[in-house]
């Protein structure tokens, strides 16, 4: 008699990928909403619906903004994509999935689509498409109050919509999953204060106000998944997978020098975006405080090694566009989805900044991470870099 072949694990996820993708449907629904008067330093906690195969949550954000009698509001480079200062996503066995920052959920989202996220493009056609309806809008800039602004942020569980490493299932009764978001504190920066991680800067030391906002969350997830045998039909790797977005600030920068932030272990980061904070810092052109970026390995080999242009460069060959820069702040995309960054195979992996010019001791550079990880080693694996 001989003995069955068994399947091999990655074949047999992948055919249940795909039964699930071929026969679940495909649902969005509304799971929450609240008005807050609060205003900047809300803490907003979600509990999420168990319900199917999670792929992502969005969030509706619209409110009022205000200001005071003799200043005007502008907006930061980052503008109303820094509403929420945190958001963190905690799963059914109590694991943080997501810990970042706003700024750094839309930017990803942008680069994912390769456009930038909630925009439209404008056109001459006779019939009238283009940009009509106000999706992500805030004031530019503002000195009476009752100005209206809305904000949308994705934030993804599951890696692509045919991609479910990550996805949850929450078809179950005996564990919860919390979605928390933080209302940027610093919301309304004074004048002379660093206005990066803000979302509006005055023109004098009196600060904007934000009396009313409301919050919705979206739900997206695969319902009605195929049963075989009596059984759910799940992609097993594709669940022990977590997809991680984090973020974390290095400081005390040394100029014309090399200085390296390493990656965590146990991981394949699949895109780096760097945020350079020179606050103060107006020499032209934009980005010439950088000598280089580079990806070095652990025995001092550079994987890659290239200007702030070439970086802007390889951005405008996936979004068509430049992410937000000027003012001191400059944004630097690194893509690795071809190639991802396997500190699993590689061991340790550092991304390398050289600044050209170092304006102050409260330079910093701002990294938010996406990475992909099977769960069982994430638990073992050490923190990132400065957290």
């Amino acid at each position: 008699m001989t003995q069955q072949q068994q399947v091999d694990p990655r074949q047999q996820n992948m055919m249940n990928r795909q039964l699930v993708l071929q026969n679940a449907i495909n649902e969005w629904l509304p799971i929450y909403t609240q008005t807050f008067t609060s205003g900047p330093g809300t803490v907003i906690n979600v509990p999420l619906r168990n319900v199917g195969l999670v792929k992502r949550l969005v969030v509706e954000i619209n409110g009022t903004l205000n200001v005071g009698a003799s200043e005007t509001q502008s907006q930061t480079r980052f503008g109303i994509s820094n509403f929420l200062s945190n958001v963190t996503l905690t799963d059914l066995s109590n694991q943080t999935r997501i810990n970042t920052a706003g700024w750094h959920l839309h930017m990803l989202a942008t680069a994912k689509r390769q456009f930038a996220f909630g925009a439209a493009f404008t056109s001459d056609s006779p019939i009238n498409i283009g940009s009509n309806f106000q999706v992500i809008q805030a004031p530019a800039s503002y000195s009476a109050s009752g100005q209206t602004f809305r904000m949308f942020y994705e934030i993804p569980v599951a890696y692509g919509d045919m991609d479910l490493r990550g996805a949850i299932y929450a078809n179950v009764v005996n564990a919860t999953f919390n979605l928390q978001m933080t209302v940027n504190p610093n919301f309304f920066v004074a004048s002379t204060a660093d206005p990066a991680l803000a979302v509006y800067r005055s023109s004098s030391a009196q600060l904007g106000s934000l009396p009313t906002f409301t919050v919705t969350v979206f739900q997206n997830f695969l319902d009605q998944i195929p049963i075989l045998n009596g059984k759910v039909v799940l992609p097993a790797l594709d669940l022990g997978t977590a997809y991680l977005l984090n973020n974390t600030s290095v400081s005390s920068l040394v100029q014309n020098q090399d200085n390296p932030i390493p990656y965590a272990n146990f991981r394949d980061f699949m895109s780096t975006i760097a945020v350079y904070d020179n606050n103060g810092y107006t020499t032209a052109p934009i980005g010439s405080d950088v000598a280089y970026w580079s990806l070095q390995s652990a025995n001092y080999t550079n994987i890659l090694k290239y200007d702030p242009y070439m970086a802007s460069l390889l951005t405008r060959w996936i979004i068509s566009d430049d992410f937000p820069a000027g003012n001191g702040l400059c944004t630097y995309y690194f893509d690795h989805r071809n190639r991802p960054i396997s500190t699993i195979q590689f061991g340790n992996m550092s991304l390398i900044l050289n600044p050209a010019n170092v304006q102050s001791a409260t330079s910093a550079v701002y990294i938010g991470y996406e990475a992909l990880a099977y769960i069982n080693q994430i638990t073992q694996a050490g923190s990132l870099y400065g957290t």
